[in-house]
């Protein structure tokens, strides 16, 4: 890939999040947000923010298509591009707009480049303190220009840090997991922002998260920037994760082992 198009895509974003989104941030008026879903928020940055983005995105790289969870929301089709031959880029506008909205952190802008099906170059910026984090297929991962090497040891699961997000689970799935949740070091509930969450097992502030809802504009660029750091990213039954696949469930790791062994201590009888 060029890097002149790693370092405008880099810059991009960091653009539309200085001048769109951060200057909403705890200025939101009523009718800049609504619900979508019952619980799932969209506001006038997300929308803004995912307009911007989709024309630069689109003039960096001529012939490219975009997937953006507002457009998807708006027309579920649109989700039928990852599945094309030509180049797709895959937006999150604002990720963890609830937190956003509540005039809380964390929240990220996130981008991936999908071709052939796979990511093969992700962004994710956290906005509140400015701090992106790149990766590029074969290339590696970086935080700020440091390249990112996830652990390589497999602690006992006692020693783990990680979080679940519960919300969507399954009520059977949920009960168990919760259940064998103690075995494990410490367990939180999530930021509520994937942006988040992937760099934390990045760089070892924690080693593990599960989400069940397995949207691609949350999980396309975490995935790669975790992958080329030297993580896991696999469903619940061990498959690799594609940003098309419609399969629930994901655990991500520092390592596969420690992807073992978290799987092992959750999902045991």
């Amino acid at each position: 890939m060029r890097d002149d198009l790693i370092e405008s895509v880099t810059d991009l974003v960091r653009e539309v999040a200085r001048t769109i989104v951060l200057p909403r941030w705890r200025r939101l008026n009523t009718g800049d947000v609504r619900e979508k879903s019952p619980g799932d928020l969209v506001t006038v940055a997300d929308q803004e923010s995912e307009r911007a983005l989709t024309s630069g995105l689109t003039a960096l790289l001529p012939g490219s298509t975009v997937v953006g969870e507002e457009a998807v929301a708006a027309d579920p089709s649109v989700l039928d591009r990852l599945g094309g031959n030509g180049p797709v880029w895959v937006v999150d506008p604002v990720d963890g707009t609830n937190n956003f909205a509540a005039g809380k952190r964390p929240f990220a802008v996130m981008v991936a480049l999908v071709r052939d099906g796979e990511p093969v170059a992700g962004w994710i910026l956290d906005v509140p303190d400015d701090r992106m984090v790149v990766a590029e297929a074969g290339s590696g991962a970086y935080v700020d220009g440091l390249r990112l090497k996830t652990r390589s040891d497999d602690p006992a699961a006692d020693a783990l840090t990680g979080s679940i997000s519960r919300t969507y689970f399954p009520d059977d799935l949920r009960a168990g997991i919760d259940a064998n949740a103690s075995r494990l070091g410490q367990v939180t509930g999530g930021h509520h922002c994937a942006g988040y969450e992937y760099p934390c097992v990045a760089t070892d502030e924690q080693q593990f998260a599960v989400f069940w809802r397995v949207l691609p504009w949350d999980h396309a660029p975490g995935s790669l920037i975790l992958r080329e750091a030297g993580g896991a990213v696999l469903h619940l039954d061990g498959s690799a994760y594609r940003p098309e696949s419609a399969e629930r469930g994901l655990l991500i790791a520092a390592n596969h082992d420690i992807w073992h062994t978290v799987r092992g201590t959750l999902l045991s009888p």
